[in-house]
């Protein structure tokens, strides 16, 4: 009766023990649907488009390493520090442009946020954005050779498993090369996700971008699968999904790409 009781009693620790581990997964894949969670990630997101340029015979592989830091300033607000940081290969972006690989231009935003939502449950964040033309030191091609400057805001709730809201930037280039076309660009990104108690989840989004110099939009609309995994101690969420061009330049990609994404997670301790 005893060995019973006891291998009665090991078990439903067992179960006690991974329902909550699977609830935190779940918890934490949540938070990963916040741009300014308090939350360490860094994203290694790789992205492939093609039916680049004029002729639409160009090709684009994307790695951004997307660092998100957040930092507590008292209190009551933090600033979240989000820097994408591109790697690119391309080919054939337009007639005799031939290949480039190399860094592309870095965007770093800082949005400043309340450490708390608000009695509503709106989460929001506010601050600057950089763009700064590290592309100018592999290729002239991949680089717009501007500094630039804006302001970015981010604003979204959770309700159960849905994550529902919208970022926003805007960039005035104010620096750089005279010879280079100025940035003035606005960039919109809705996004919607929901995130089943297993820690699966599922994302749509636009990335969409209007070029005020060119009067052009890029419109590609992404749809996303993720899971939240552990390795050891160590969260990891893998991603993969398809994006499709709804509207693009007459120089930018078309049709279908595919984003695949690795992202370490490192939950911050209130």
């Amino acid at each position: 009766m005893r060995l019973g009781k006891l291998l009665v009693c090991c078990v439903s620790l067992v179960i006690a023990t991974c329902a909550q581990a699977i609830a935190e997964d779940a918890s934490l894949a949540q938070e990963l649907s916040n741009p300014i969670a308090s939350l360490i990630s860094v994203p290694f997101q790789f992205n492939y488009d093609q039916n680049i340029g004029p002729e639409e015979e160009g090709h684009r592989l994307t790695l951004n390493i997307q660092p998100v830091i957040p930092i507590s300033l008292n209190d009551d607000w933090n600033v979240i520090s989000r820097t994408i940081v591109p790697i690119v290969s391309q080919d054939d972006i337009f007639p005799g442009a031939g290949d480039q690989f190399g860094l592309g231009d870095t965007v770093q935003s800082l949005f400043f946020s309340p450490a708390s939502p608000g009695p509503s449950g709106i989460i929001w964040g506010a601050g600057p954005v950089f763009l700064v033309p590290t592309g100018g030191l592999s290729d002239d091609l991949l680089s717009s050779e501007k500094w630039g400057a804006g302001p970015t805001g981010v604003v979204l709730k959770q309700t159960g498993g849905w994550t529902y809201g919208a970022l926003a930037n805007h960039i005035w280039s104010f620096a750089g090369d005279d010879d280079r076309t100025d940035v003035n660009a606005t960039f919109i990104q809705p996004f919607l996700s929901y995130t089943t108690p297993d820690a699966w989840t599922f994302s749509l989004n636009t990335e969409t971008t209007y070029n005020w110099e060119t009067e052009e939009w890029t419109v590609p609309v992404n749809g996303i699968v993720s899971k939240l995994l552990t390795f050891g101690t160590q969260p990891v969420s893998l991603a993969a999904g398809v994006r499709y061009y709804v509207e693009s330049s007459d120089s930018g990609p078309h049709g279908w790409g595919a984003r695949l994404a690795v992202t370490f997670l490192f939950p911050t301790k209130n």
